[in-house]
């Protein structure tokens, strides 16, 4: 009898460990689990989003070096509410969708053949990159100067804060990012629309300030499009201080700027700031093209947070915040980021087949950063020797020139 019953316990220890086996086999990071392979982590059972945890493996607990309490430093514009209206669509990302983001707003838009993003100006510096057909983009200073001109895929504008201006499809289908070098961009005071104002002011002050009749005022829409249908416009446009060129045009046109010698071998990036686009004093900008496997090399930033825009491909990047606090973040097209003021960092393409493309932004007048390869490098080898506790040899070896984008080896 007590053999019977030991035969039972037995079994039964046995039946529970081979169903803990296999429940912990039962998956991978790479399935949407949280199991490491090796003893840690066990399925999901409760409510899950499964297609955002195979698109988010990081999230699951896959790098063992992730560490400490570090926030939130993503969103998906597919999580922006989308405003449609007659002639395009706008959605954003501002400091209410991601509070990290205290220096950055963004939105992409979109405008059909003709439509235009009503007149107006801001209270910040408004930032522009054309990823998709061609627009106008008009921009009027405080002195009466003056530039309308055709933007076509990869050029940028950049209109400093206060400057009126409006922007109008030409192509059947029109896209950009819009960048604001300010988090809180929805708040009130922010942005000043026309129509807004000429409706909100007595119609005799419009006919003294105009010298116009009254009526002309009184088809002027009221709330504001936002956006609003229209035709190509081809006047042309003179007079006043004349037109704005060289360093004080609004406009940077990529065809007159050669993509960037890289060291690294691992891909090709564009630096656009105040020493190649003069007025743009307040936003600084990189577009970078990252080979299948290759690696933006570890760095940090310290003159801003860096804001990232994911137009193409797949990542992952994981943020240091000092005080061994880490955390690894999956990223792909459409998504945006930000990498806290002088925070660590890298970008990996974790495609085998397919570049990653992205655009970085800093509240600046200069894209700066320092590499911790050259660091290193560029410190007394015992010393380096003695803190990572590696050989000197070693410490010798490393690279004295930032290797930037590091191709896949």
């Amino acid at each position: 009898m007590r053999l019977l019953q030991a035969s039972s316990l037995l079994l039964a220890v046995y039946g529970a460990s081979a169903s803990l086996i296999e429940r912990q086999s039962s998956g991978s990071f790479e399935d949407g689990q949280p199991i490491d392979g090796e003893g840690k982590g066990a399925p999901l059972s409760g409510g899950t989003n499964h297609e955002l945890d195979l698109q988010n493996p990081d999230n699951l607990g896959r790098q063992s070096t992730d560490n400490g309490v570090v926030p939130n430093v993503k969103w998906s514009f597919s999580d922006s509410k989308t405003r449609i209206l007659r002639g395009g669509w706008v959605r954003e990302q501002v400091v209410t969708d991601l509070p990290t983001s205290k220096e950055i707003a963004s939105a992409q838009q979109h405008l059909t053949k003709g439509s235009i993003r009503e007149l107006h100006w801001h209270r910040v510096a408004e930032w522009g990159y054309v990823y998709a057909g061609s627009i106008t983009v008009s921009g009027v200073d405080e002195n009466g100067q003056f530039q309308v001109t055709k933007l076509e895929e990869g050029d940028i504008w950049y209109f400093p804060k206060g400057i009126a201006h409006t922007v109008q499809g030409l192509d059947d289908e029109n896209e950009f990012l819009l960048i604001f070098d300010d988090g809180d961009f929805d708040a009130v005071g922010t942005t000043f629309n026309v129509d807004d104002w000429i409706t909100h002011t007595p119609k005799s002050i419009l006919a003294k300030n105009f010298g116009l009749p009254e009526s002309v005022f009184g088809s002027v829409p009221s709330p504001n499009p936002y956006i609003t249908n229209g035709t190509v416009d081809n006047h042309t446009v003179t007079g006043g201080g004349g037109e704005l060129t060289g360093n004080a045009s609004f406009a940077y046109y990529s065809k007159d700027h050669p993509l960037e010698e890289v060291p690294g071998g691992g891909g090709s990036l564009r630096i656009v700031d105040s020493r190649t686009f003069p007025i743009a004093t307040t936003i600084a900008a990189t577009v970078v093209t990252l080979q299948p496997g290759a690696l933006r090399e570890l760095h940090w930033h310290p003159n801003a947070e860096e804001w990232l825009y994911f137009h193409k491909g797949q990542g992952r990047a994981t943020v240091f915040l000092g005080s061994a606090a880490a955390r690894t973040f999956d990223f792909r097209a459409g998504d945006t980021g930000v990498f806290p003021d002088n925070s660590g960092h890298y970008i990996e393409n974790t495609s085998n087949t397919d570049d990653l493309v992205w655009i970085e932004i800093y509240k600046s007048d200069r894209v700066e950063d320092i590499s911790l390869t050259q660091w290193l490098a560029l410190t007394p080898a015992g010393i380096v020797a003695d803190t990572l506790k590696i050989p000197v040899d070693v410490a010798e070896t490393l690279q004295k020139e930032k290797q930037i984008l590091i191709k896949n080896r």
